[in-house]
């Protein structure tokens, strides 16, 4: 079985695999609505693919109790997901580069805070919601429309997720 560390979340570590949605300092920033309103602007590519429309859903996830076992991981090759808590809680992220398979060794886990969505880049491998601490909604921009969207793989062999603290 592979162990698999947990790091934080962050705009750089996740590139590879899409983007980071937060209003942190990196965020172009404008002032709207007379003055009242800060925008932080454009922060993720939303692809909804060709043939395809953004929808926006609410995913309500379970808690995963740590350690957790993966077994499987899924893929969207026709457009991009983005997820945005709205719970106020903490939770993880397993990723893993886009490509025809995924193998367990080649998967990456990042530990997203309350105030930081990701945008997984279409096709890339990703676990199912991984909620902490408690049941947590979702904001989640993702695509409608034709052809399978979502494929599912089992892993090569099981990869456990320890939380560290």
């Amino acid at each position: 079985m592979i162990e698999l560390p947990v790091v934080p979340l962050s705009a750089e570590a996740f590139a590879p695999f899409g983007q980071v949605i937060e209003a942190g300092p990196a965020a172009e920033r404008r002032i709207i609505n007379g003055g009242n309103t800060e925008r932080f602007h454009d922060l993720a590519r939303l692809d909804p693919g060709p043939e395809g429309r953004a929808i926006v859903s609410i995913f309500r996830g379970q808690p995963r109790a740590l350690p957790f076992v993966m077994s499987m991981m899924e893929h969207h090759p026709l457009g991009s997901q983005a997820f945005m808590p709205l719970s106020g809680r903490p939770y993880l992220v397993a990723v893993a580069m886009p490509g025809e398979t995924v193998r367990a060794e080649d998967i990456r886990v990042f530990l997203a805070s309350a105030r930081q969505g990701v945008n997984y880049a279409a096709g890339t491998w990703h676990h199912p919601l991984l909620a902490l601490d408690g049941v947590s909604d979702f904001l989640v921009i993702d695509r409608a429309g034709g052809g399978d969207n979502c494929v599912e793989q089992a892993l090569d062999e099981p990869a456990r997720i320890t939380l560290q603290t």
